[in-house]
């Protein structure tokens, strides 16, 4: 599946003939766990504000960026940037 912003990177952005519609160029995207999700009022600033936009509590998750490990007490002050890949992993109790 394509993207608003590959569309617009790669059939809209040097094509003169191809009037653009604003919102294209506005949509921020990360993929998350493997599946791109669209965020047309801006992107999460920090790992901390995605948790919380998606109901998920900090304590119960191990959060990689691009194939880094961030650290929880880093999670307020890790700043997210439209295209990254993230995988939030989380504990299951029991057995």
């Amino acid at each position: 599946m394509i993207t608003a912003v590959e569309h617009y990177n790669t059939k809209v952005k040097n094509n003169p003939q191809v009037e653009t519609l604003p919102f294209l160029m506005m949509m921020e995207v990360l993929k998350i766990n493997g599946v791109e999700k669209q965020f047309p009022a801006g992107i999460p600033v920090t790992v901390a504000e995605l948790l919380e936009r998606l109901a998920v509590e900090a304590a119960t998750v191990v959060a990689e960026i691009d194939g880094e490990i961030i650290e929880s007490e880093k999670f307020a002050e890790t700043r997210l940037h439209t295209g990254q890949s993230i995988e939030l992993l989380r504990f299951v109790p029991g057995g």
